[in-house]
Order: C-alpha cells, then sequence, then structure tokens
C-alpha cells in the first residue's frame, strides 16, 4: 500500500477573512470550495496550488493559540516549492510580511526562508 502523495494540509485560523486575504491574495492559492458549516459557526475553505496539492483552512470559533515558541511537539512547519525565492520573498515583503533571511541547507545545497502566516504558523519557502 504506497502513499501516492500528500493530498491537503489542515489549517485552523483565527480570523477567517484575513486568513482568506493571506492564502488567497497574497500567496495566490486558488479556491477550490467554500463552506460555511452552521452547526459549528465554522468556514471550511479548500485551497489549491498549481501542482494539486491543498489547504484545509478552517475557522472555529474559541480554538486555542497554537504554541510555537518554543516549538511543540508536532508538525512543525509547512513548505511551498518557489522556483525562484528572490522573487517570492519580494513579493511578500511588498505585502509587509516579515521573511527571514534566505539560507542554504546544508545537506541538499538548496536555499531556503521562513516567514509567517497571520496566525504565526510558521512556512517556510523551498527553492526548486
Amino acid at each position: 500500500m504506497p502513499l501516492l502523495g500528500i493530498h491537503h494540509t489542515a489549517i485552523i485560523c483565527s480570523d477567517y477573512q484575513r486568513s482568506k486575504h493571506f492564502y488567497c491574495d497574497i500567496l495566490g492559492m486558488r479556491v477550490v470550495a467554500e463552506n460555511y458549516r452552521a452547526e459549528r459557526d465554522s468556514y471550511k475553505l479548500d485551497l489549491a496550488l498549481p501542482d494539486g496539492s491543498q489547504i484545509e483552512l478552517f475557522s472555529f470559533p474559541g480554538a486555542p493559540e497554537r504554541p510555537s515558541y518554543p516549538e511543540a511537539q508536532g508538525l512543525r512547519h509547512l513548505a511551498f516549492k518557489v522556483a525562484c525565492i528572490e522573487t517570492t520573498v519580494a513579493e511578500l515583503k511588498k505585502n509587509q510580511i516579515e521573511v527571514e533571511p534566505i539560507r542554504v541547507d546544508a545537506y541538499t545545497g538548496k536555499r531556503f526562508t521562513f516567514f509567517s502566516d497571520p496566525d504565526q504558523l510558521p512556512l517556510e519557502l523551498y527553492e526548486v
């Protein structure tokens, strides 16, 4: 039973409209489906990347903050593939998003950097 890849990553946000703007308008993800679930007072937004992978963006009232610093056990970060890291970093900075300095992976020689979503979820850019 071989795994074929990652279909989606689920993210719970604190401010649905702010996060929707961030992932759609700034990061350029495409909306696949958007649903409001009245019984849970919750949105579920399915977003797609060009390679077919997806993010499910959820809003849940009263969800606790994610412990990030110091890093907690569990999912560490979400990494996005980019063709040119400088171009992507420039676009993020143009949108007033702080980005760490570009580094080089000591094992692969590839360049990468980190930034955060509106809820301080750590996100990585990885140049392929």
